[in-house]
């Protein structure tokens, strides 16, 4: 690696694995995007239904709240390594099933319930085991911030590319495409993976039943309380805000009367804020302050949500669809990277699995309450109800910040991210 290289803005990149995965995962993730962003055109077309959009939206998430912390489990006991790789073969196998019966012109609503039952089962052992798998390929834990920062900047990366390629290719040539592209993408991240040379991770042997070891991650979690309350604020945020991207077909055809190029300009928009964040977060010297970002974002995602659903011009809409995605980011990203400061090693998979559950495993639910009520209230008056939501967490949170401060700091000066004198 050149002297260039080694002195790079982002600190991350110094690691070779990390490179690796960076490039391999940034081609996959476009794919990824494609095929959401192809899926809630195709299931919206087929039965104009919001409850549609919610039901599908459900069938992805759910395994993640039910199955994620058994995936944490599993990740604590055995090699992340091959878990990612084998987690990879089966989305490719996934997606490629979904464009065989898309091309076939034989795809039906609930092909797309099932496989999106099936890829929720894949993401709950797959979210917990990537979380934990971004230290053993960082080598300088100086350099762990930046990493998970640039984590989050790869998948908003691909939602900026991903939906605005789905919005020409499902206008020209079909959704179907989308799918064929995912599956293919794959490969770069299976190749990333199987090209990595990284030191034997410490696996804890145990005896303890997995029920315990379940159990042990639940009350390290809920004890501490800057994990407890981060992981609570995320929930809610999952649960009010990322209902959001689940309605945009609805602003994108029926109120902004626009199509798919439409839907695929908003979701890249959102993809747009995001990467703006995460660049902030992935430059970023150090975890100190992270907390006030914490407090901060959700109210400016919830303020994005609100004016979003209020707009009915396209370029307001798409400022705030931009404004939105910068407050994701800054929410889960944040609170990614203090969880993982902070948390004790050996139950780093456990936690990561909760962080899943908070994260992915409440959006079903928010996506089934926001399917319900767009039908009953609107879509308008349903994203209004969120955001308010997410802006009322972000005043709570900060009340506790003092309190959450003073316990976390022990920690981090024992960790050296504090020194002793720190106030």
């Amino acid at each position: 690696m050149n002297r260039i290289a080694k002195s790079a803005i982002v600190p991350a990149l110094r690691s070779r694995s990390y490179r690796l995965f960076f490039f391999g995962q940034g081609v996959s993730l476009i794919g990824t995007w494609m095929t959401q962003t192809a899926t809630i055109w195709l299931v919206y077309q087929l039965t104009n239904s919001a409850i549609m959009l919610g039901i599908v939206g459900f069938s992805s998430q759910i395994p993640s709240f039910f199955l994620a912390p058994w995936g944490g489990v599993l990740v604590d006991r055995f090699n992340t390594h091959k878990i990612l790789v084998i987690a990879q073969i089966l989305s490719m196998i996934q997606s490629l099933v979904l464009a065989a019966l898309a091309l076939s012109g034989t795809i039906q609503i609930w092909h797309f319930i099932i496989l999106s039952l099936f890829q929720g089962v894949i993401n709950a052992v797959d979210a917990p085991a990537r979380q934990a798998f971004v230290p053993e390929m960082v080598e300088k834990r100086d350099d762990l911030a930046s990493a998970i920062a640039l984590n989050s900047s790869l998948v908003n990366g691909g939602r900026l590319i991903g939906p605005a390629i789905a919005g020409i290719l499902i206008a020209r040539i079909g959704a179907a495409y989308c799918f064929l592209i995912d599956g293919l993408s794959y490969i770069a991240v299976i190749a990333a993976l199987m090209a990595m040379r990284l030191k034997q991770k410490k696996i804890v042997v145990t005896t303890a039943h997995p029920l315990q070891r379940l159990k042990e991650g639940f009350v390290y979690a809920y004890k501490f309380s800057p994990i407890r309350s981060t992981l609570l604020l995320l929930a809610l945020f999952s649960l009010m805000a990322m209902p959001y991207i689940t309605l945009v077909p609805i602003f994108a055809t029926k109120i902004l009367a626009g199509d798919a190029s439409t839907l695929g300009l908003l979701m890249a928009a959102s993809g747009m804020g995001a990467i703006g964040g995460g660049i902030y977060l992935s430059t970023r010297k150090t975890v100190v302050g992270l907390g006030k970002v914490i407090a901060l974002a959700p109210g400016i995602c919830g303020t994005g949500i609100i004016l979003f659903s209020l707009s009915r011009i396209l370029w307001l809409s798409t400022l705030m669809s931009a404004l939105i995605g910068l407050g994701s980011i800054l929410t889960i990203s944040s609170s990614n990277t203090i969880i993982q400061t902070i948390v004790e090693d050996d139950k780093r998979g456990r936690v990561m699995s909760l962080f899943t559950m908070s994260f992915l495993g409440m959006v079903p639910f928010g996506n089934l309450f926001a399917g319900f009520a767009a039908d009953r209230i609107g879509a308008t008056n349903t994203l209004i109800i969120g955001g308010s939501f997410c802006i009322i967490g972000s005043l709570l949170f900060a009340r506790q910040l003092p309190k959450l401060r003073q316990a976390a700091r022990p920690v981090l000066q024992q960790r050296g991210v504090l020194s002793q004198t720190n106030t």
